[in-house]
């Protein structure tokens, strides 16, 4: 082999082991979802033990999703609710070749991930307008109220684990960290 070909070869080897990265999560998505993780949480552990504190957490969360929502249908491509909201036959699908690890891997959300925003940007609305509720006159002291906003945080608590479970999985599968993606923006292209 000549000393060309050997650099040529040699060349051709070091971009096909060279991964190529895309910036995927704009700042505001990651953001949102960070605060909203905080935030979240926070609400959680002040829920009957600091009152104040609760109300302009879920406040904030409220301002949160509103922004999100906006977002979901003029931000960055992959921020986008168009770009991963699917059908509920293409997210079982997804699901059933998820369950025999051959799913297609998508650069922004996938199906179920996408189907999971969507359940839980309407689960935390429903808990902050349940917890705005409870603050006014018409429903303070409404025992249907107060159950509404407890079961929801509960039924996201659910959520969240399915979440945490289905990223685990994702990441498992097409060997990669989507924690790291969703902290600094950037998957790898393929």
């Amino acid at each position: 082999m000549s000393d060309a070909t050997q650099e040529l070869h040699g060349a051709h080897s070091v971009r096909l082991k060279r991964t190529e990265w895309i910036k995927v999560w704009d700042p505001f998505v990651r953001i949102f979802h960070w605060s909203l993780v905080g935030l979240f949480a926070f609400s959680f552990l002040t829920g009957d033990e600091w009152k104040s504190a609760h109300i302009l957490s879920g406040y904030l969360i409220a301002g949160l999703v509103a922004l999100r929502v906006v977002w979901g249908l003029v931000g960055t491509e992959h921020a986008r609710f168009a770009s991963f909201v699917y059908r509920p036959a293409t997210v079982l699908a997804f699901l059933v070749d998820t369950a025999r690890m051959r799913a297609k891997r998508y650069l922004g959300h996938n199906p179920a991930g996408g189907a999971m925003v969507i359940a839980l940007l309407l689960a935390i609305s429903g808990i902050a307008a349940t917890g705005y509720m409870m603050t006014t006159d018409a429903f303070w002291g409404i025992e249907w109220v107060e159950e509404t906003h407890e079961a929801l945080v509960y039924g996201t608590l659910g959520l969240v684990v399915l979440h945490l479970a289905g990223v685990a999985f994702a990441s498992f599968e097409h060997r990669e960290n989507l924690v790291r993606a969703m902290l600094n923006g950037w998957k790898r292209s393929r």
